[in-house]
């Protein structure tokens, strides 16, 4: 804060300042050259599904590419890869799981016993368990590290924006009127800790006609440019609705999916 009297133990925010946030750092066996966190304003709009499918499309690509699943309370990125092995540790290391095609991914469903059991814990702890995927998972060497960002604006965005060095950050929304507000929240978060905003992407977009291949506006007209106009971001794609995709997620076989749609997306983030 500019009025900082650097008194912290007589200061209201002691303990919550970012100034007292220790940043993290990987273990010396793992470095990742390019971090990107993927977020939505609110849940439900396909957040986990967008960085689940990015990682896929950077490893055909020929990158080597990570997932830390920071949606703690929430986590999907595991099942939509049908991973389904648990994490272990060894020398104070935690190792990830690979996927079929070599994408590694670290999740807390990775951890526990049954992956139906809810985590109840508090904001610190979750922030915590962000820190330790981050510091002491043996990641090696990566291209990319994706995290998929809990849904909104809250402690564990703050802290893991705070403590993880974030190269670009993709934000997720759909073609809804609250939408743009939740958008602009993130957008405004994101600014205000000099987090590089690499753009938006609007998922489930619309909906193709198998015989005419008109596009239907499903859950409304889009208006995200006109807004990307006013906040001065990029639109990085529009995804349509496919009802097969949803399926081989639920099945875990995001590695077989094929967007076209999402080429621009991934051209974005490798900087093409």
């Amino acid at each position: 804060m500019a009025d900082c009297s650097h008194d912290c133990e007589s200061c209201a925010q002691n303990g919550n300042c970012a100034s007292q946030i220790k940043k993290a750092e990987m273990n010396d066996r793992s470095h990742a050259k390019k971090v990107v966190a993927v977020l939505s304003g609110k849940g439900g709009v396909g957040k986990s599904f967008i960085t689940s499918y990015l990682a896929v499309e950077l490893a055909r690509r020929g990158f080597k590419v990570g997932i830390l699943d920071a949606d703690v309370t929430g986590p999907s990125i595991p099942k939509a890869f049908g991973v389904v092995d648990k994490a272990y540790g060894e020398d104070n290391l935690i190792f990830p799981i690979p996927t079929r095609t070599g994408i590694k991914i670290m999740s807390a469903n990775c951890l526990l016993e049954n992956e139906n059991e809810p985590i109840i814990w508090r904001g610190v702890l979750l922030g915590n368990l962000v820190k330790q995927f981050y510091e002491d998972v043996l990641w090696e060497e990566l291209d990319y590290l994706l995290i998929d960002m809990p849904p909104g604006t809250g402690d564990i965005a703050l802290t893991t924006f705070q403590m993880i060095p974030i190269d670009g950050l993709i934000i997720v929304t759909s073609p809804q009127d609250l939408v743009s507000m939740v958008v602009s929240k993130a957008i405004k978060m994101a600014r205000m800790m000099n987090i590089n905003v690499l753009g938006v992407v609007e998922n489930m977009s619309y909906l193709e006609c198998p015989d005419c291949h008109k596009k239907i506006s499903v859950f409304g007209e889009s208006h995200l440019d006109e807004f990307a106009k006013s906040l001065d971001f990029k639109v990085l794609g529009k995804l349509p609705i496919v009802s097969d995709n949803a399926k081989k997620v639920d099945e875990g076989e995001i590695e077989s999916i094929e967007i076209k749609e999402f080429k621009s997306i991934t051209d974005a983030v490798v900087g093409e």
